[in-house]
């Protein structure tokens, strides 16, 4: 599939060839630690010049890996200074020793930078159930150390496992006359699903925010955006979103939510994320086609949410996309088994795609439809399930993407 387009607005301006170091205050590295067998880059570290503030939200799933569990503690500080993340090893189910092995990373990240632990955040991504190998990892450390100074950095190359491609988008928004700069930087192809994606995410901003206001925006956020993609029904022991702002860029501090800058920075981190939850579910393994369902509306937000949720990620209705059939029972039939309530009687349902749109089903009502038509659409590589529940004035969006054999080679394979 071709990469999902860059596309601003007259508030946004979308900067190419641009990544977390280019952010004012921050540098960042990228090194390859020899945690990968395939020797490509796998240790990052991003680090803010002055405290900055930060704001994350955690996987839901109740076997949380090592660093989330600390990380957890962590983001409660008031000021946080640097990021560390490593792929290849997860840091998942190892008991005690894998909470002293993340502390460890902290506290020695720490002493290097002149700054205390809790100012710290780690991350780790890859195999469950498999001890750091500790001294790889405190070289790693202190060769991504060195490599700060060097004014450049791959940390969006370095967080991948069994990504395809690299997940960066920078834009630019004016707040009160001030440039200020948004950097995003995902991982994730599979054990994607929502309450908290399966996925490693970072916002880099030189923005002046309230710790308060930042945390606000993100929680609101991720309910619209990373909680909306699936692509496989798993929820990771590690997902976690983290944003961190540095205040840089010499705005007003923004404090409240009842001001314009407020409004137009919650808006370029929206776009930021939800670009990000795109090209996730756009990479997911082995997908082919690139799926998003919208249902608007709706009665209530919930509703919507639950329901586009549901289709992205039935099973069915993802084979169907990969035969390019326009299988509508499906949808309807996920649609049910959401937990939203509904009639029926009120619901239409369309497939779309820049070959055309083309309705199956209308008030309750099957469509008879040109199979022919119906397959010119479903063969492009973005679809959009489009469904209006007729009641009321609600929607949402979920991503996806159909299910294919590779998938089940990539993850058959995935620990070899």
């Amino acid at each position: 599939m071709e990469e999902i387009p860059d596309q601003g607005d007259e508030n946004m301006e979308i900067l190419q060839n641009r990544s977390v170091s280019c952010v004012k205050g921050f540098r960042a590295a990228a090194i390859a630690s020899g945690l990968k067998k395939s020797g490509r880059k796998d240790m990052g570290l991003i680090v803010s010049d002055v405290p900055a503030v930060a704001a994350a939200v955690f996987t839901t799933n109740q076997v949380k890996a090592a660093p989330v569990q600390v990380d957890m503690e962590h983001i409660q500080n008031e000021t946080t200074r640097a990021m560390v993340i490593n792929s290849a090893n997860a840091n998942a189910c190892t008991g005690e020793q894998g909470l002293r092995d993340t502390r460890e990373e902290a506290e020695r990240i720490a002493e290097k930078l002149n700054l205390s632990p809790e100012e710290v955040l780690v991350y780790s991504t890859g195999v469950i159930g498999v001890p750091l190998p500790m001294e790889t990892i405190r070289s790693g450390i202190d060769q991504c150390i060195a490599e700060l100074a060097s004014g450049g950095d791959e940390v969006h190359k370095a967080i991948m496992t069994t990504d395809t491609r690299e997940k960066c988008i920078y834009v630019r928004v004016s707040l009160s006359g001030k440039d200020v700069d948004l950097c995003g930087i995902a991982k994730g192809s599979g054990m994607i699903h929502p309450n908290m994606a399966t996925m490693l995410s970072y916002v880099v901003t030189d923005c002046s925010i309230t710790k308060e206001m930042l945390t606000d925006i993100q929680k609101k956020i991720t309910d619209d955006t990373f909680n909306m993609v699936t692509v496989d029904g798993d929820t990771s022991t590690n997902d976690t979103a983290t944003i961190i702002a540095n205040g840089q860029a010499g705005n007003p501090t923004i404090d409240s939510v009842d001001s314009e800058d407020y409004q137009t920075f919650y808006d370029a981190v929206y776009y930021v994320t939800e670009w990000l939850s795109k090209a996730i579910a756009e990479d997911g393994e082995g997908a082919s086609r690139f799926m998003e369902v919208h249902v608007h509306g709706a009665d209530s937000k919930a509703d919507a949410r639950m329901m586009a949720r549901s289709v992205a990620g039935s099973s069915l209705v993802k084979a169907a996309i990969r035969g390019a059939d326009a299988n509508w029972g499906r949808v309807l039939c996920a649609m049910g088994y959401s937990g939203a309530s509904f009639d029926q009687g009120t619901v239409d349902v369309a497939f779309e795609s820049e070959g055309g749109s083309i309705d199956v089903f209308v008030k309750g009502v099957p469509q008879a439809f040109d199979e022919e038509r119906a397959l010119e659409i479903l063969t492009k590589d973005r679809i959009r399930i489009d469904v209006n529940m007729n009641t009321g004035s609600a929607e949402a969006r979920s991503w996806g993407c159909d299910l294919t054999e590779e998938y089940v080679k990539i993850n058959g394979d995935y620990r070899s």
